[in-house]
């Protein structure tokens, strides 16, 4: 038995709200593929790329409270 003779068969023993649900479901399924044929591929990240933009070590102060925070402690 094919899947369209399969799927035909188990539609026409649903009761019509399974139906209906079906429909949307199958409908909703076509539209993401049909999105996904039609998006890029998600770009790969490469690793390293913020390589050297970070200042080590540390400046002594580091650790100190802000100024801007002085007021609520």
């Amino acid at each position: 038995m094919t899947v369209s003779a399969e799927l035909l068969e188990t539609l026409t023993q649903m009761p019509e709200s399974l139906q209906q649900e079906v429909l949307h479901y199958a409908k909703y399924l076509n539209e993401k593929y049909a999105r996904s044929q039609t998006e890029e591929p998600p770009k790969k990240r490469r690793s390293g790329i913020l390589k050297g933009t970070f200042v080590l070590p540390l400046p002594d102060n580091f650790d100190e409270p802000l100024e801007d925070f002085e007021e609520y402690m």
